[in-house]
């Protein structure tokens, strides 16, 4: 079985985004930081309920300056969003969020204030820390 002899690198993250300390050790994390997680930083889920569906097709809700993007936009001022996803089509009025860093917000009505923008017919009207993302059919097919 052919191998290449490694002569460079470390066992360091590909990258943090929720640690900026920088250029340490090789054997740092082994030492003292603890397990090293490669596909990002740790997450918190939100779903938001909206008053109707996001699903309409007049634009006010998934355009640039929509509703969705707006709100997006709210939540973003003290964190990141990492991933979201309208609901299936059984529940077109859910939005589900994931977001760092963890902690960011301490409760889900702050996360709901922080959502919740003015926009003209739309509004959250509830805020539960239970998200579930779901697979596109055409992958969960392949």
């Amino acid at each position: 079985m052919a191998s290449l002899t490694k002569v460079s690198g470390t066992t360091q993250p590909v990258f943090a985004l929720d640690v900026a300390n920088g250029s340490i050790a090789g054997t740092a994390n082994i030492a003292a930081q603890g397990p090293v997680q490669l596909a990002g930083p740790k997450l918190d889920f939100f779903s938001l309920v909206a008053n109707t569906a996001l699903t309409t097709t007049t634009g006010a809700v998934g355009n640039v300056n929509g509703f969705i993007n707006s709100s997006l936009q709210g939540i973003q001022q003290v964190s990141t969003v990492a991933m979201y996803q309208v609901g299936p089509l059984a529940s077109a009025n859910l939005l589900n969020v994931a977001i760092y860093p963890s902690g960011a917000y301490a409760t889900t009505a702050a996360f709901l204030a922080a959502a919740n923008v003015a926009f003209t017919g739309y509004q959250w009207n509830s805020c539960a820390a239970n998200a579930a993302f779901t697979i596109m059919p055409a992958l969960a097919a392949a």
